[in-house]
């Protein structure tokens, strides 16, 4: 059954799913590759689904694989389905400029982080809602962090108490979000540091352990466990 969006939610999600994933080892795109049965992206897309403020869904998806991404969907939720780029930036420039400007918020989320629960997008777009102009979702460091010199040598340990593992969906106004890429120069992995660099405060709420990001094929063998949680 495809899930139906909400007509009248407020929150476009921008999800950038063309990267190949070489950590992942051999193998198509990222986002293809499967959990469980089924295609990251399609975990990722069903629970964005799930979230009720979501309006709109545009998937950057491999250039050549437009078609078949748009087909593998349809049976899940109403998604846009635009080509990506050589990088997650462009990807992310991409997918948003489809964005129609009365959606004032706008999420992007990778598909690598397959299992985030609907909660934690909702908690991103509320704050985000609430006049946050950058929001990002995140975890408390728990290993003890080293600074290190190029030859290994430790320099001294970080204090962890400051330091948050960052997940997505990262929330924006829809014009920050706009802005910061209009005015990036370098291309970065993370969009809230486009906006960090704009000079914007960047707002933390809390993340999730499910919403770990698939990355290594470790990472396939813990999420496919999460799966089999109840609930």
């Amino acid at each position: 059954m495809t899930a139906k969006l909400n007509a009248r939610g407020d929150v476009a999600v921008l999800v950038p799913a063309a990267g190949a994933g070489l950590r992942l080892g051999p193998g198509g795109p990222k986002a293809l590759r499967l959990l469980a049965g089924e295609p990251l992206l399609v975990h990722a897309v069903r629970r964005v689904a799930a979230s009720p403020s979501v309006r709109l869904i545009v998937v950057a998806a491999p250039a050549a694989e437009v078609e078949a991404v748009r087909s593998l969907l349809a049976p899940v939720a109403p998604v846009t389905v635009v080509a990506g780029g050589a990088e997650r930036q462009e990807s992310v420039s991409r997918a948003l400029a489809v964005v129609p400007p009365e959606i004032g918020i706008v999420l992007v989320h990778d598909a690598a982080r397959a299992l985030t629960p609907p909660a934690v997008i909702e908690a991103v777009a509320a704050a985000v809602r609430e006049g946050c102009p950058a929001v990002i979702p995140v975890l408390p460091v728990v290993d003890t962090i080293k600074e290190v010199t190029p030859d290994e040598t430790v320099l001294g340990t970080v204090d962890r108490s400051v330091l948050r593992s960052v997940q997505t969906p990262q929330g924006f106004r829809h014009s920050v979000l706009a802005d910061a890429h209009a005015a990036a120069a370098d291309p970065l992995t993370d969009d809230a540091g486009l906006v960090e660099k704009a000079g914007l405060p960047v707002t933390c709420v809390p993340g999730s352990e499910l919403a770990l990001k698939i990355t290594r094929p470790l990472d396939l063998i813990l999420a496919e466990a999460l799966l089999q949680l109840p609930g």
